[in-house]
């Protein structure tokens, strides 16, 4: 029985050494998976993740690097994978990208880096408006260099350098004019104007205020007016017109006629406004009688002969 035993126990001796062998090395490889993915996952890429392959080429990447996000209308929708130079002379870099499998690159769309001013650098997809044409998987999209704030500040830089001399003799200009005591003197005389407008204001809102104090009585007063000028107009309505217009027809006839009869050389005052030489005979009876007149008061002896006795006064 020993014997029989003995290599019975030698088999399950080494089958248990074997299966921790086997343990170990199970072990080990699902390590080094998991330090895999927790790598991929450090770089920003999903091993499970359901996505696609498609390859980017620049001339110059200008810092991107594998593990940069892809962006499309500012929502990200890939990783960049890796990066490869293209040795084959068209001095190409490609650049690996995974995008999201639910993504539809349309034809005639192109890629750019930009990146932000804490120096983060980032792929931006710029869609073609095509909803048509699909890219495929594994085709490749052009790509180039975003204008930025940078390179726009770049660019105008010639044109500041140009300015800069303007600016000097600009700027030396204000500083002789700023300089000037005519300048001072006429900030205060503008302080002096502004004091009397703000004390002008207050007038007129003082002014304004005891207006809409007399506002009432004023609009009391209107309304009698208007109540007056409609009971004017209500005497008005109520005279007759056409008699008193026939009334001033008959007295406008009347002073025709007389003056008609005044223009004629009928009647006296006919004569008298006609005839000049009875207006002179006239004159001269008058000077006459005035002079009878004047002569009477000075020797009233001569026109009145009065005696008690009945005799006459020689």
């Amino acid at each position: 029985m020993g014997t029989d035993r003995t290599p019975a126990f030698n088999k399950y001796r080494s089958m248990k050494i074997f299966s921790k062998e086997v343990q170990i090395a199970l072990v080990a490889v699902a390590g080094v998976v998991v330090l895999f993915i927790g790598l991929q996952f450090l770089k920003g890429l999903n091993v499970f993740a359901n996505s696609n392959v498609y390859y980017v080429a620049f001339k110059d990447i200008s810092g991107l690097s594998a593990s940069s996000p892809v962006y499309a209308n500012g929502y990200k929708v890939g990783v960049v994978r890796g990066i490869n130079y293209d040795y084959t002379g068209k001095g190409h870099i490609i650049a690996e990208v995974d995008l999201d499998r639910e993504m539809l690159v349309p034809v005639g769309s192109h890629a750019e880096i930009s990146s932000d001013f804490m120096g983060n650098v980032k792929m931006n997809l710029i869609l073609s408006d095509n909803p048509l044409q699909r890219m495929s998987a594994g085709d490749t999209i052009p790509g180039g260099q975003s204008t930025g704030l940078m390179e726009k500040a770049a660019t105008m830089m010639p044109t500041l350098e140009k300015m800069m001399p303007k600016m000097d003799s600009i700027l030396a200009s204000l500083n002789a004019l700023l300089a000037d005591p005519a300048i001072a003197q006429s900030l205060h005389h503008v302080n002096e104007v502004t004091g009397n407008l703000v004390t002008t204001t207050n007038e007129a809102n003082q002014l304004l205020a005891q207006l809409n104090a007399q506002v009432p009585a004023m609009l009391g007063k209107t309304n009698q007016i208007l109540d007056e000028t409609s009971q004017l107009t209500g005497q008005l309505k109520d005279i007759d017109v056409a008699t008193t217009m026939a009334k001033v027809n008959s007295t406008l006839d009347n002073v025709e006629n007389l003056t008609a009869r005044l223009s004629s050389k009928e009647g006296t005052l006919g004569l008298l406004m006609s005839d000049p030489q009875l207006y002179y005979n006239l004159s001269s009876t008058m000077g006459s009688a005035d002079s009878l007149l004047k002569d009477l008061r000075l020797h009233p002896k001569r026109y009145v002969h009065f005696s008690l006795f009945g005799k006459k006064d020689k």
